[in-house]
């Protein structure tokens, strides 16, 4: 990309953008329904394994309990869950600090030290890092403090509620990836589901299974971040917001400590670089897992504009930052992953959270705060919505498709709850640092004391694929010892990567593209996916067995689809 100023001629970078995955977006989508003998039908169905879905599942089946009669008519699975992963929790990764406020719903009777966390908050800490120096605030900001929140591994949660769940008579239908959605007469029916034991050229093997169709009255999309299935609906129905939806990319490691982190930190500044030619949005995160584990990280924003910008080893970086080196002095590596977190905010969440058979939870609708670094409780909370509109709709109807018109009372109970007050006070924040770190902190210092009232209108977002990346801003990184820091591929194998070699290609992306696009794809995975060809012309290629499912390509130009379901990661007790 090629601007004037003046009378210079300067580089501004290639847009990713420009060069789309092969493949369109409407073949994510089938009007054509197998025959009536060979489909599953369902009750319900929910699309991931995650909190949104599973919170949403089990407030559903409680409320099916109250009515017999509703549920008889729902069949023999009145509630289904589709989850791609090896079982719930498997995919599932974050920091993570939780407000209890939807377990608290959803369980009143379970004291807080029976619910899945590992401890309260028990202190807290900011810092701005310079490359030697941590700098600690002397005040928490307003939208940070986590006194009654509490520490937990959203795996270890996801596990959880998936037996909670089960308990109630939810089937959790696991190791099952979405690749289609199903539409009939304008309307949602459900989802087809992924072959399973294909080669690497598409042809079965032995083992060879065939997807099915599974048809529901109501489809719930909470497949989480840049959702295969949800991003296809959305382009369907035609309800983006003008805003489109931005992300980071969030890389984590668990380890294990000879002593015991006494606070949750969060740092700012260093190692990424402030000024607003850079667009290196972020900062880190650590947090005690009981008394001998420690859950840290890094979260960048995708919008950045190095093409040599890696988040995977801009945390190795940070561990070496005296304030992380004496965390971890003495301890040991136990896990790593990493997962994008939707950061656009109010302004980019969809024109509509129901459609005709259909509605959107927790972070595939885009409910993340994140000055607030929060996003568990309010998709857990939109999950218990929806399956009380889910619930008041069948029981008031005898039609056949009583979600034809979509479920309006959900849109209406997230405007009227913590969720959408939430994040329309904070609504221009992300969007601020646009400005870079500096004008953006005063920025967003402005709109936290007049809560969201300055600037009194809506900030512009470009989506992270549209942001020009440049080869000229260089970063470089030094090898990793094995001890503190380690490579991408070291760090692969310590996700529990369970992807078969052979398996189709389930990444979309450009190959033949400009040397500055693949550079900045290759520098952005953190699983190695993306490399040269060793000869030949100048092409890209995929290692798509190396692929932890981050969804980091779709934010950035390319497409994620499902490969078979069980493949990736295992998060187990991230």
């Amino acid at each position: 990309m090629v601007g004037r100023r003046g009378n210079r001629t300067v580089t501004m970078g290639e847009i990713p953008a420009n060069y789309p995955p092969p493949g369109t977006s409407g073949e994510f989508v089938s009007g054509e329904l197998q025959p009536a003998d060979q489909q599953i039908g369902v009750g319900v169905l929910f699309v991931g394994a995650g909190p949104a879905s599973l919170a949403g599942a089990i407030r559903l089946a409680q409320l099916l309990e109250t009515a017999p009669a509703v549920k008889a008519g729902l069949g023999d699975f009145p509630i289904a869950i589709i989850e791609k992963g090896k079982c719930p929790g498997a995919h599932l990764l974050s920091g993570a600090v939780i407000n209890p406020s939807a377990f608290h719903k959803l369980f009143p009777d379970l004291p807080s030290d029976q619910l899945p966390f590992f401890n309260p908050v028990p202190g807290e800490a900011v810092y701005f890092l310079t490359p030697n120096k941590a700098i600690r605030a002397p005040i928490i900001p307003p939208t940070m403090r986590n006194h009654g929140n509490y520490v937990a591994s959203l795996s270890k949660v996801g596990q959880w509620l998936g037996t909670q769940a089960e308990r109630l008579g939810v089937t959790i239908l696991n190791e099952t990836a979405g690749v289609q959605v199903l539409i009939a007469d304008s309307a949602v029916r459900g989802v087809r589901t992924g072959d399973k034991g294909r080669d690497r050229h598409g042809k079965p093997l032995p083992n060879f299974e065939p997807g099915s169709d599974i048809v529901a009255r109501c489809t719930v999309f909470g497949e989480g971040t840049i959702g295969h299935l949800t991003q296809a609906a959305l382009e369907h129905f035609g309800i983006r917001r003008p805003n489109p939806q931005i992300y980071a990319l969030g890389v984590k490691e668990v380890w294990e400590v000879p002593r015991p982190l006494g606070k949750v930190i969060h740092t700012m500044g260093w190692p990424l670089r402030l000024g607003r030619k850079w667009r290196e949005f972020g900062g880190s995160f650590a947090y005690p897992m009981g008394n001998d584990k420690i859950s840290l990280g890094l979260v960048v924003g995708l919008d950045t504009a190095a093409a040599s910008l890696s988040v995977h080893d801009l945390l190795q970086e940070m561990k070496t930052h005296p304030l992380f080196r004496k965390m971890l002095e003495g301890g040991k590596r136990l896990a790593w992953g990493a997962k994008t977190i939707p950061e656009g905010g109010f302004y980019s969440l969809p024109e509509q959270l129901s459609v005709p058979g259909a509605c959107f939870i927790g972070d595939a609708a885009g409910f993340v705060n994140v000055p607030a670094l929060k996003g568990i409780h309010y998709a857990m909370w939109s999950g218990i919505y929806a399956a009380e509109a889910i619930f008041e709709i069948l029981k008031a109807s005898s039609v056949d498709n009583p979600f034809q018109n979509g479920l309006p009372t959900y849109g209406a109970a997230i405007r009227g709850s913590c969720i959408q007050r939430d994040l329309y006070r904070v609504r221009n924040m992300r969007q601020a640092f646009h400005h870079g770190f500096w004008a953006g902190s005063a920025l967003a210092g402005l709109m936290t004391v007049t809560r969201g009232l300055f600037p009194g209108w809506q900030f512009g977002t470009k989506a992270d694929s549209a942001q020009p990346v440049d080869d000229k801003l260089k970063r470089s990184y030094q090898k990793g010892d094995n001890q503190l820091t380690f490579d991408k591929l070291t760090s692969v194998h310590a996700a529990g990567n369970r992807s078969r070699d052979d398996q189709p290609n389930h990444l979309r992306v450009a190959t033949k593209i400009p040397p500055v696009i693949g550079e900045a794809w290759i520098h952005m995975c953190p699983a190695a996916v993306y490399e040269w060809e060793a000869t030949g012309p100048r092409t890209l290629r995929i290692n798509p067995s190396n692929c932890i499912h981050c969804g980091a390509i779709t934010a950035k130009g390319g497409r994620f689809t499902p490969p078979e379901g069980g493949s990736g990661p295992e998060y187990i007790g991230m």
